[in-house]
């Protein structure tokens, strides 16, 4: 292993301790929203490693990294920052939905390298990513507005903040914004991803 994946490495075990950090805060205060969305947040960083392990593809520490700034974005979010910081909500939805796209693309061109038969242009791509991060971001929004009304009928404090349907349009513009950018500038360095998930294929 390389410095540099030494040092991604370390870089995504701190993230992931900070998480660890939001979780006992959470656990502290008695703040439901904080456990869960730590706790759920912490297993989904551990995703691109059992990719690694359990699939054999060499990922390296980029794509763990992306993901892990993600969870703990959102996080810490939780502790207070959703209310009190207007663009935070924005900032976290658009690098969710950056990996949103970035997985998409990885998989979605691995197919494409790997499948002589198939071929993608830019265009559809573009379109993909952005049909694709709208598509979960609607799911994302539903899911909310389901685990509210359940918390609510089970008298529970819900666990996911909703701030009525100006708040659900202006996520779904940042969740496009995210698949924009991808689509815009993230391909090139993607491509190497997709390539590896590609021979992988074989």
């Amino acid at each position: 292993m390389s410095k540099r994946s030494y040092a991604g490495t370390y870089a995504v075990r701190g993230l992931q301790a900070l998480v660890c950090l939001v979780l006992v805060t959470g656990v502290f205060t008695r703040n439901p929203s904080v456990v869960v969305n730590a706790l759920l947040g912490l297993a989904v960083t551990f995703v691109p490693g059992v990719i690694e392990r359990d699939y054999r593809v060499t990922l390296g520490p980029g794509p763990a990294l992306w993901v892990t700034t993600a969870v703990l974005l959102h996080s810490v979010g939780m502790l207070g920052l959703y209310d009190s910081v207007p663009w935070w909500d924005h900032l976290t939805h658009t690098l969710s939905a950056t990996v949103v796209a970035g997985a998409a693309y990885a998989v979605v061109h691995a197919v494409d390298i790997h499948e002589s038969r198939v071929h993608l242009d830019d265009t559809f791509m573009a379109v993909f990513l952005l049909v694709t991060t709208l598509g979960l971001g609607v799911l994302w929004e539903t899911m909310e507005f389901v685990a509210r009304d359940l918390a609510s009928a089970l008298h529970l404090r819900p666990v996911l903040i909703l701030y009525g349907a100006d708040d659900t349009i202006a996520d779904l513009v940042y969740d496009a914004l995210g698949g924009l950018l991808v689509a815009w500038f993230g391909t090139r360095r993607l491509d190497g991803l997709a390539n590896v998930i590609a021979d992988r294929l074989d």
